[in-house]
């Protein structure tokens, strides 16, 4: 098996999706557990739903490059969710709901009315599911998400502390000067990028487990912000490795490996949460 996954990483397109896959792993685990604590876990699903539509547009205007449409109707729905938890009389979870659903149907209309493939179910089912995308790679598609999966880490690290203060009491945190309203709309920006880097990776549906397991999974381990953080980004890493391992080797689909790893983490770290308490 060795030899196998050595000959294997002789070629490019493996060390490419190892290199995005890493990053938008580790991308997702950060932004996650704010997501959790902020109570807004589905807003991943609803997101995707909208890359997906995002993705059913560029489709018909037979972009090359996908991501120049994705990624602003991504980022302008991400922040239209997060201010919509707030005096606005269409709240949270009826927002998602919508832009969710409403996003997945035009875009479902959009393939089938303004036909651009013979296949519109198996590019529709590949766009949900995932698919191996993320093994034909070229360069300049890996050193794009690199270099936005590096902006979103430093980012996240600079801000660590007022992420914090604004994901555990952002009435608290508004009232000893942090601008909390700015740092939600960078949370949402970060958001909608790990959603189009993610798209690739595990896609449409799946990229809300690729956000939320790694950190529910820390959680049940450990209490501290900063302890779940770095634990939650284990997790995920290792996942993803070990899921892109598994599906180059046993011809799974990358997508649902991953978060199959995720899931059996989780109940790993139930066992090991039960054990430590004991």
């Amino acid at each position: 098996m060795i030899n196998t996954l050595i000959q294997y990483f002789s070629y490019p397109f493996v060390r490419y999706a190892m290199i995005v896959g890493v990053l938008t792993a580790l991308c997702s685990s950060l932004l996650g557990i704010t997501l959790v604590l902020k109570r807004f876990s589905y807003i991943g699903d609803g997101l995707s739903h909208v890359a997906f539509g995002a993705i059913a547009i560029a489709s018909v205007l037979k972009l090359q490059n996908n991501i120049y449409i994705v990624l602003p109707i991504t980022v302008v729905c991400a922040i239209f969710l997060l201010k919509s938890g707030k005096k606005t009389k269409i709240q949270g979870d009826a927002a998602i709901a919508m832009i969710s659903v409403g996003a997945l149907s035009f875009g479902y209309l959009l393939l089938n009315i303004f036909s651009v493939s013979s296949n519109i179910s198996g590019d529709v089912c590949s766009t949900l599911f995932g698919s191996t995308s993320i093994l034909t790679l070229k360069k300049e598609e890996v050193i794009f998400s690199s270099i936005l999966s590096t902006l979103v880490i430093v980012a996240f690290i600079i801000f660590y502390n007022k992420i914090f203060a604004v994901t555990f009491d952002e009435n608290f945190a508004q009232a000893v000067g942090t601008h909390a309203n700015m740092y939600n709309l960078v949370i949402a920006i970060f958001i909608a990028v790990i959603i189009v880097l993610a798209m690739n990776l595990v896609g449409s549906l799946l990229i809300s487990a690729l956000v939320i397991f790694p950190s529910i999974s820390a959680m049940r381990m450990f209490r501290s912000f900063k302890s779940v953080t770095i634990c939650s980004a284990i997790i995920s890493v290792v996942c993803a490795v070990f899921g892109i391992l598994i599906a180059i080797l046993a011809g799974t689909p990358v997508g649902s490996t991953i978060v199959a790893a995720n899931i059996i983490v989780f109940f790993l770290s139930i066992i090991f949460g039960k054990l430590r308490k004991i």
